[in-house]
């Protein structure tokens, strides 16, 4: 029974400076990737569209989240490709999602955050409760499972409403944003290395923060030069981006998380 626990554990890789790289690579992605179907393939790009681009994005990106926690949920060790597909789908998914609910149902970045926020808290508290624990490490059954890609999904669908608030507000732009993000992202890597706060508080908090970072970094990679955008093709800084990614999964073989006990 527990060599059982250990293997379904194991589908969940070891949290290293190399889990951060991709996730942020991955959350970048999500933003070209999401943007390169609702705005450049779908053509969310005027008043006309009102919302069918991000709409039918959604729909595209949900049905390949689905599917891949799914599979991510039957497999019986931890695969690298198939975790990475799986964050992407979140992320791509969130991304829509959030251009959905914040541009086209008008609820904005303040009220889009906020609900966003309070999923994301609610999932974790539910979790807690129904489980006694949120830390990665104890993702050893399929119900804990579906409560660890929930709450990616709610992370990083916040995160992309906390991308753009930030970055659209204070004419602060994508620069400016990403400063803020990376700050409290060193933050929180400084009170996980000088204090005794919670290591499990601190990993959700690092998630969360890494999704509007990826935002606003993919932001910049293909908004025009008008928008303070270096206007890279969504289609070319998705698939460089895929290829990185890729590349470093290939390079640097990742570890289940159950291995560093």
């Amino acid at each position: 029974m527990d060599e059982r626990k250990s293997e379904l554990v194991a589908k969940v890789p070891l949290v290293t400076l190399l889990f951060w790289i991709i996730k942020i690579l991955a959350t970048t992605l999500g933003e070209t990737g999401g943007d390169a179907v609702t705005m450049s393939w779908l053509g969310e790009t005027t008043p006309k569209a009102k919302g069918t681009g991000y709409l039918i994005g959604t729909a595209i990106f949900g049905v390949i989240f689905v599917a891949a926690v799914l599979v991510q949920i039957k497999a019986r060790k931890f695969h690298p490709f198939l975790y990475w597909l799986t964050i992407v789908a979140t992320t791509t998914v969130g991304t829509t999602l959030a251009d959905y609910c914040t541009r086209s149902l008008g609820i904005g970045y303040t009220g889009g955050s906020t609900i966003l926020l309070i999923c994301v808290i609610g999932s974790l508290l539910i979790w807690r409760w129904s489980t006694g624990s949120i830390s990665i490490e104890t993702v050893n059954t399929p119900k804990v499972e579906v409560f660890y890609w929930v709450t990616i999904m709610f992370s990083q669908t916040l995160g992309t409403a906390l991308g753009d608030w930030v970055a659209d507000t204070n004419e602060m732009g994508f620069g400016g944003a990403a400063a803020v993000f990376g700050g409290l992202l060193l933050l929180t890597a400084l009170l996980y290395y000088f204090t005794s706060i919670s290591r499990v508080i601190l990993f959700w908090a690092a998630f969360i923060l890494t999704r509007p970072l990826g935002a606003v970094v993919g932001d910049f990679l293909d908004k025009p030069h008008a928008q303070g955008g270096l206007a890279l093709s969504r289609y070319t800084a998705s698939l460089a981006l895929l290829v990185v990614i890729i590349a470093l999964i290939l390079i640097f073989p990742q570890k289940p998380a159950s291995k560093a006990h």
